[in-house]
């Protein structure tokens, strides 16, 4: 059987990001906001929220559970202090928190004393994609026939 450990991360990103574009809408807000102190604009890509977001879904099934503090600090950086040095800062917050309440109320994340861990739908789900995502990699690439089997 074929999970999310047996797969690129950047090609079932992608992949779960396509997929939860029928059933996400995005906040308004977010066209402009920055994803956190350490940015200077707002992210380019039009898309940039569903990547988000099946980002968030991939870490609560590894590390899960997880809370939003922790999840912040995923997705954090460097902030530029001028002529001071650099120091570590944590991302935003509330796209991390918009994100958990988007995929609880798909049914794929939910609530636990520690933080948030993916449910049986979620794990069932992400599962499917990362399938999906090994045989294009065995189309592409014959010598990975023996992990489909």
């Amino acid at each position: 059987m074929v999970t999310v450990y047996d797969v690129p991360a950047d090609r079932l990103i992608v992949k779960v990001a396509e997929k939860l574009k029928d059933k996400v809408e995005p906040p308004e807000w977010a066209m402009w906001v920055k994803t956190g102190r350490h940015k200077e604009r707002a992210p380019e890509q039009e898309d940039w929220w569903y990547i988000r977001l099946a980002s968030v879904l991939r870490k609560v099934y590894i590390k899960g559970p997880i809370g939003t503090s922790r999840l912040a600090a995923e997705y954090g950086g460097k902030a530029d202090r001028g002529s001071k040095r650099y120091h570590a800062v944590k991302g935003s917050r509330n796209i991390v928190r918009k994100c958990l309440q988007q995929l609880e109320k798909l049914g794929y994340v939910k609530k636990d004393k520690e933080g948030r861990v993916i449910t049986p739908q979620g794990r069932s789900f992400l599962d499917n994609v990362a399938y999906e995502v090994m045989k294009e990699l065995v189309k592409e690439n014959k010598d990975l026939e023996k992990y489909m089997k």
